[in-house]
């Protein structure tokens, strides 16, 4: 199960789960996301890469997250453009309580945008 949340609806994030480890999020790219230097906000890129992680635990009966972000670090390799942008998270390091993770961003000709590390608590 995926979180349930408006912020994730207003979007448009679409969720595959990959693995028991692994995450695959893709948002579809609007007008609204695009800022005064022809690329993606860098926000929308960060969103997108947290959603990611914070899906890598499922949410419970009720859609409600089982993590919050503790520590967020996103890297932008290159300014995305496009239609769409994917984010595959995986699972590094699954702790008592901490849960460590990594994202990769992707644009849709499958270049490496930006990458994210993260720290999520386990609620």
């Amino acid at each position: 199960m995926f979180i349930n949340q408006p912020f994730d609806s207003f979007l448009g994030f679409r969720y595959d789960r990959l693995s028991d480890d692994r995450v695959r999020v893709t948002l579809p790219v609007q007008d609204l996301y695009v800022n005064s230097s022809g690329v993606i906000h860098g926000g929308i890129i960060s969103s997108l890469a947290d959603v990611a992680m914070s899906n890598l635990v499922p949410a419970d009966e009720e859609g409600v997250q089982q993590m919050v972000t503790v520590d967020l670090g996103v890297s932008f390799l290159r300014g995305a453009t496009g239609g769409s942008l994917r984010a595959e998270a995986e699972i590094v390091k699954h702790g008592r309580t901490l849960v460590h993770a990594a994202c990769t961003v992707y644009d849709e000709e499958d270049r490496a945008v930006a990458t994210a590390k993260g720290v999520f608590f386990r609620k």
